[in-house]
């Protein structure tokens, strides 16, 4: 590993990333020496297309096959095309593409061959983040939070802090930088929170042929139907203590709790059942935060901000207002990660994902080296 970059110095990180909600992928730098962040560069996006976004879900819930390979394909195909530009960095974060996840099963499914792209793109990849944890009775999710901890230090917040990610699940991060190192004992807790864009992208693809709600406008116009949100709640994974992960169809029926309700109730009820997760999940932090920071698209829906607002007992924002970048925050987490694999560091601990001992996941691939 020590043959890909220098042991210890600042390094420029590139992270990709390819969410469930199948928004595209998100590219973004970061200078880190695994440790702390000295700033940040540069980052770009590319969208999915609509028959790449097909092809990617047709593979979701499959662990092999040609729809898994198709899946695949396209992953590699559009991180190429983004990254092509990114040459200049000394170090890559590949996540691939999540298309099954079940820690405590068959295990968890990120297509994309990292190792290809390095040769490719003549840079060294990191990749396959989440199998080690996974092997070692880690639930493999959430991983960015080692990376919250340093931007928790990086803002200079000085009292406990949760970063909420609102994307196709949501999980949230109880930080507190007093604790120095990521790893420690009391330093962090994360978990996800349960479903969040996905069910809504679903049901609005599906029904008005939109990507999202865009504004939260359908939902402004619905009435949340209280029985359906009722019976989400009583599902056993909300009584369940953390550590927990989701797959993103761990809760595909929460379009047919809504079936029957119109467009904008349908939508109002699983906008009111994302805040009701987290509303949830804020009952496990070991201490009130001082704040909640919003990152992911979950952030730009004002509606699921202001149930938000509603429910929880301290303020939220959108993670902008601490100068982050909600959009690449994410793909920043997988360039932070790269180098501390690169290095040896660890990327998970009990904290985390409950994994046994602090594990750095990751493989990583120099250019020549297939």
């Amino acid at each position: 590993m020590s043959k890909v970059i220098a042991k210890t110095g600042m390094v420029w990180a590139a992270g990709a990333m390819s969410g469930t909600s199948l928004d595209g992928v998100d590219v973004a730098v970061l200078r880190t020496d695994g440790d702390v962040i000295e700033g940040f560069g540069r980052s770009d996006y590319r969208s999915y297309t609509n028959a790449e976004r097909a092809v990617i879900a047709a593979g979701f819930g499959l662990w092999s096959g040609p729809q898994v390979e198709a899946a695949a394909q396209v992953t590699d195909a559009a991180h190429l095309e983004i990254l092509d530009s990114f040459k200049d960095v000394e170090l890559i974060g590949f996540h691939g593409q999540t298309l099954a996840h079940a820690p405590r099963m068959q295990g968890t499914l990120q297509v994309g061959n990292g190792a290809a792209l390095a040769d490719a793109l003549g840079v060294p990849v990191v990749w396959d983040f989440r199998s080690a944890d996974v092997e070692m009775g880690g639930e493999g999710a959430p991983l960015a939070p080692f990376f919250h901890h340093a931007c928790a230090r990086y803002i200079g917040a000085a009292e406990p802090v949760v970063f909420l990610n609102l994307g196709g699940v949501g999980n949230l991060t109880w930080v507190d930088p007093n604790v120095p190192e990521p790893q420690a004992a009391g330093a962090l807790l994360a978990f996800d929170t349960g479903p969040a864009n996905a069910p809504l992208n679903d049901l609005m693809q599906a029904r008005l042929g939109q990507a999202y709600d865009k504004d939260g406008i359908v939902a402004r116009g619905g009435t949340v139907e209280t029985g359906a949100l009722e019976l989400f709640l009583a599902e056993p994974f909300f009584a369940k203590m953390p550590p927990k992960s989701l797959d993103r169809n761990d809760f595909a029926e929460m379009v047919a709790l809504v079936e029957e309700l119109a467009d904008a109730d349908a939508a109002a009820t699983l906008t009111a059942m994302c805040a009701a997760g987290v509303a949830e999940a804020m009952q496990h932090c070991p201490s009130p935060p001082s704040r909640v920071l919003v990152t992911g698209g979950g952030r730009r829906n004002p509606v699921l901000m202001e149930m938000l607002r509603v429910s929880l007992d301290c303020p939220v924002v959108a993670i902008e207002e601490v100068g982050l970048d909600g959009d690449m925050l994410e793909a920043q987490a997988f360039a932070y990660l790269a180098v501390r694999v690169a290095r040896g560091m660890p990327t998970s601990c009990a904290g985390t994902t409950g994994v046994r001992a602090a594990v750095g996941g990751g493989t990583v691939s120099a250019p020549g080296s297939t």
